[in-house]
């Protein structure tokens, strides 16, 4: 416990595409739409959508939406899916393995004494089961998942229950995540925040600017480090 209170700020981790690797689905889409690239496209239609069901007051689990957009592109694309396409998609989405870098990164958060939470649009069993299979779970304190709220990321009443939770101020938070949408809405609820800039994501000119920015987590976490003292 000393250590942990050595250190300024909690560390708050999104999970898909920051901790695990999302590319993983691409010979999916490959075999399936002929372009492993249509995953980017299902991916950023799945967080509008997430988005515009929050701003219009309704809800309904992230695996049942992300199916839901997998079946609207494929009918914009005019594919036919068959329900062991769709099984097949489930269960490559319950199995993304951590980045290469993840478990150095994590492990040196951990020896720095940081208190470690995960925040997630997937639900929480979900969002549980996803960090156990890829040997992350031990790693955190808590779980969270939007499911608490009935609202996606980046609302702000997402962020502010883990800090209620946490019974921390948000300036005592740090999101790491490797979507701007996240940081943006992190930032604006009063943490801290970092953009692990993978490739696909980058840092936006507009809006309150993470004041850390570097392209894996394990840089990011050295980052952190040095800052969070």
């Amino acid at each position: 416990m000393e250590a942990v209170a050595k250190r300024g700020r909690t560390l708050v981790f999104d999970v898909n595409e920051t901790l695990l690797d999302i590319e993983v689905l691409n010979p999916f889409f490959e075999r399936v739409f002929g372009d492993g690239q249509i995953m980017r496209q299902w991916f950023a239609e799945l967080i509008v959508y997430s988005e515009a069901l929050t701003l219009s007051g309704d809800y309904t689990q992230f695996g049942t939406l992300a199916t839901a957009v997998l079946q609207m592109v494929a009918r914009v694309r005019q594919v036919e899916l068959k329900e062991s396409d769709i099984a097949e998609f489930k269960s490559t989405m319950g199995k993304m393995p951590p980045h290469r870098e993840v478990p150095e990164a994590l492990e040196k958060l951990a020896s720095a004494g940081f208190r470690m939470v995960t925040l997630t649009n997937s639900s929480g069993e979900a969002g549980k089961e996803s960090l156990v299979q890829a040997g992350l779970y031990g790693f955190f304190e808590h779980t969270f998942s939007v499911d608490e709220v009935g609202k996606f990321k980046p609302a702000r009443e997402v962020y502010a229950h883990v800090a209620r939770t946490l019974n921390a101020e948000p300036s005592g938070l740090r999101l790491i995540a490797a979507h701007t949408w996240d940081t943006l809405g992190a930032l604006a609820a009063g943490y801290s925040a970092a953009l692990v800039a993978r490739p696909g994501n980058a840092q936006l000119a507009v809006g309150p600017q993470p004041d850390i920015v570097e392209p894996d987590l394990l840089q990011t976490a050295r980052r952190i480090v040095d800052v969070d003292r």
